[in-house]
């Protein structure tokens, strides 16, 4: 059992905090936050990918173009000034920045010019302390950070070109012509190794502060990486791709109730043949990165372990993709023998055949119950109601990628499906109670962990939601306002988490990573 009492978390993403820079980042208030969750009987804090995002992705978390570094949009300007890295004036601003949205566009062009002067300041004064910390984390991390920063350096020079664009040696990575680039840009490259140091500078001492508070974060981590990747590449022959580095074949999902063309990702699909002879070093280094980073660890669209759903490149829909199998298995079985205990959920929504169960059992790994998806007219059977939950898995009202509970009802929810919750749930529901009935439908589901989207908390609507699938903008901006999570609601919660036991004094081992 990954979890070994029975918890419950909140789901907020950290640039859905409150913050006077325009987006939620690891600064004063995730502190507060970690507080609250503390306060409110919470054992858990799950997040999106931390990965860095680029508004000509959609600001997607999920499309990155590194599967190993952090957001710089996430750095606290506080906690620079904290470290003498700027001076309290230097965060003086007359930005109109907005508390319920994030203007990706706007807070980039603030935070960029910020941490530029970060930077100005680190090369010119050279804190002893810092630098000596600096350097070390180049050595702790040289098996991405390298690659990484000269990939975005290199990638501004050739101002913006696809990899596969770039100068045949540098495209092809021949060492001397690499080396000789990356000393020509040498305080780009610089810059871009400060930025991930002071990111996962902030991010170790806010996870240790969640760690004294017996708070585990819950992270998040995609299963592809985008082709125009520091990933692709440093490591283009664990890729499907022709001689010029282009995609051969791309990720996707086959047509389903929701869409009569599937969902095009566009993203390389992995060549796990390659992969295989490589006793899957470049996961294996994923795998444990990401545990470094986080008490436990979802492993998004965990049925490509099993079998993905490969496109031909050059496909205007997933239409005409095929099934393809993964050696999952013998991947799985690498890990476990390297890591032990799997600290891991599988993200098992969608279309899910019994391999992807064979694979889950196998490895003992828990998955997803969604109350959303529990009222339908086979309800007596879905895996998602209540009565059907099984301990070693994880209940939630929602997901990010799902309406809100509130915006379920107004919205989505049919007649019929508001009568079942009604008879089911025993109680007269309507839009003030329906996010109250679902999230102790959850806390008293024999599932160890239930885990509530803060809007299911505040009872917010349509209009909240995080992501909506298969739109290109708007998406991933949603942001908690200052004084919204209240009191009330904390109290709620610790109630709930009392109520249904999920809740206990931590004890002085508690507070260790799982």
């Amino acid at each position: 059992m990954i979890v070994p009492q029975r918890s419950a978390g909140i789901l907020l993403h950290i640039t859905s905090l409150p913050s006077r820079f325009g987006i939620g980042d690891l600064g004063p208030e995730a502190y507060t936050f970690a507080d609250q969750l503390q306060q409110a009987g919470q054992r858990y804090w799950q997040i999106l990918p931390l990965n860095p995002t680029e508004i000509s992705s959609g600001n997607s978390p999920y499309s990155s173009h590194s599967a190993f570094a952090g957001n710089p949009l996430l750095i606290s300007p506080e906690e620079l000034v904290h470290d003498g890295l700027l001076h309290a004036k230097d965060l003086h601003h007359n930005e109109k920045f907005d508390d319920a949205r994030v203007d990706f566009e706007k807070v980039t062009k603030y935070k960029l010019k910020l941490l530029r002067k970060a930077y100005q300041y680190f090369s010119e004064e050279l804190p002893d302390v810092l630098w000596k910390n600096f350097t070390g984390f180049q050595k702790e991390q040289k098996l991405w950070l390298q690659d990484y920063a000269n990939f975005v350096s290199f990638r501004q020079h050739f101002k913006n070109k696809n990899w596969t664009e770039w100068p045949e040696e540098i495209k092809w990575r021949d060492e001397q012509a690499v080396e000789q680039l990356a000393e020509k840009l040498r305080e780009q490259v610089e810059y871009e190794m400060f930025l991930q140091f002071l990111f996962y500078r902030q991010w170790q001492k806010l996870k240790e502060y969640c760690l004294g508070k017996a708070i585990l974060f819950f992270g998040d981590m995609p299963f592809y990486v985008s082709h125009d990747s520091a990933d692709v590449w440093s490591h283009p022959d664990i890729f499907k791709l022709d001689r010029d580095g282009n995609p051969t074949a791309v990720s996707g999902v086959p047509p389903d109730y929701f869409s009569e063309t599937g969902q095009l990702w566009g993203t390389p699909v992995f060549d796990w043949q390659a992969l295989k002879e490589q006793n899957f070093d470049w996961w294996l280094h994923r795998i444990e990165h990401n545990l470094q980073l986080f008490g436990l660890l979802r492993l998004d669209h965990f049925r490509a372990f099993s079998a993905y759903w490969e496109v031909p490149a050059g496909e205007e829909t997933a239409i005409n993709g095929k099934w393809v199998k993964t050696p999952g298995g013998a991947f799985l079985k690498v890990v476990q023998q390297e890591f032990k205990e799997l600290p891991i959920v599988a993200e098992d929504l969608g279309e899910i055949d019994q391999p992807v169960r064979d694979l889950m059992e196998k490895f003992k790994l828990p998955g997803m119950r969604v109350l959303l998806f529990a009222f339908g007219e086979d309800l007596p059977q879905s895996l998602y109601a209540p009565h059907n939950h099984t301990i070693n898995s994880i209940v939630y009202t929602g997901t990010h990628d799902n309406n809100t509970v509130r915006g379920w009802y107004d919205k989505d929810a049919s007649r019929d499906d508001k009568r079942r919750l009604r008879a089911y749930s025993t109680h007269r529901v309507n839009q003030s109670n329906v996010h109250s009935i679902l999230n102790w439908l959850a806390y008293s589901s024999v599932s160890q962990l239930a885990v509530l989207p803060m809007q299911d908390v505040l009872c917010l609507g349509y209009e909240h939601i995080m992501n909506k699938p298969s739109t290109g903008s708007g998406n991933w901006e949603w942001r908690l306002q200052p004084q919204q999570f209240t009191q009330p609601h904390i109290q709620e919660l610790k109630d709930m988490a009392i109520r249904y036991g999920r809740w206990q004094e931590p004890e002085e081992e508690e507070t260790k990573e799982v």
